[in-house]
């Protein structure tokens, strides 16, 4: 049973559903633990999303060699922007309180709605205390840390399932 010898489809519906159960899990922690979330974190879930697509289309497709590396390559930007978005959420979590902005705690959907898209983006990367609060930790790690244990998992599936001989 060893994942390295399993087909592309079978890693790619793996990495789907991984993909979509870290969103049901963050969906449990918003509305069943009460854990609102913060942009960033909400930024996380679509790069999640974005991935688990990906996997899922290229799973169901089954390409040849080269739809492969196009499937890998999409899942690859997709985890790519969540490493970004996850990376900077551990800086702002990581970061002294002082050095971190105040965005008056408007929500993503607030933003979204009254600002043009690329300053919702800047506001949101500068980061705020909403951003910087740590509710939940797993053996030390915060979970925009686990995201990006996982999002650097999904790269190498990606880069690993584009190459392997099949």
């Amino acid at each position: 049973m060893n994942p390295l010898s399993w087909s592309f489809r079978r890693l790619y519906l793996l990495a789907a559903a991984a993909c979509f159960g870290s969103v049901a899990y963050a969906l449990y922690v918003q509305y069943g633990m009460l854990m609102q979330p913060c942009p960033l974190c909400i930024l996380q879930r679509v790069a999640f999303l974005a991935m688990g697509v990906f996997f899922l289309a290229g799973a169901a497709h089954n390409p040849g060699a080269f739809g492969r590396k196009v499937y890998a390559a999409l899942a690859g930007l997709s985890t790519v922007a969540g490493l970004a978005v996850a990376g900077r959420h551990v800086a702002i979590q990581l970061a002294p309180a002082d050095q971190l902005s105040f965005c008056g705690g408007m929500g993503l959907d607030y933003m979204l709605e009254a600002m043009p898209l690329t300053e919702v983006l800047v506001t949101v990367f500068k980061g705020s205390g909403e951003c910087a609060k740590i509710d939940w930790q797993f053996l030390g790690l915060s979970m925009p840390m686990w995201t990006l244990v996982l999002y650097t998992g999904f790269l190498s599936l990606a880069v690993y399932s584009a190459f392997k001989k099949y």
